[in-house]
């Protein structure tokens, strides 16, 4: 927790306060995996990231279940030739489908 945790201000609403959160090294890695598909370069970018040596990331890199191969990737340019071009990476997952012998049951609240 650091020091801002507890600065409370009055707004025309009512007194608000901002809870600040320490990045973990998770969400570092999961960066990591948007920016690059190579395990070495993921684990560099995260360590650079959380400022963590790269050998203690690698050991969480290969903790952690590996990406999905059936993301499909869409890389779009817009604008127009002469201005400077805006890149828009969308990721699609496809859902799971989980077969109905693994499917929870339902029952009636009543």
């Amino acid at each position: 927790m650091s020091k801002n945790n507890n600065e409370v201000w009055q707004t025309k609403y009512g007194k608000r306060r901002v809870r600040e959160e320490k990045p973990v090294l998770a969400e570092a890695i999961a960066a990591a995996q948007g920016l690059s598909d190579d395990l070495d370069e993921q684990a560099g970018i995260a360590a650079s990231l959380m400022g963590l040596p790269v050998a203690e990331v690698r050991a969480e890199l290969a903790k952690l279940a590996p990406p999905r191969k059936d993301s499909i990737k869409s890389v779009v340019f817009t604008g127009s030739p002469s201005a400077p071009r805006t890149i828009v990476v969308e990721r699609k997952i496809s859902r799971r489908i989980i077969p109905a012998a693994n499917r929870p049951t339902r029952t009636a609240a009543g």
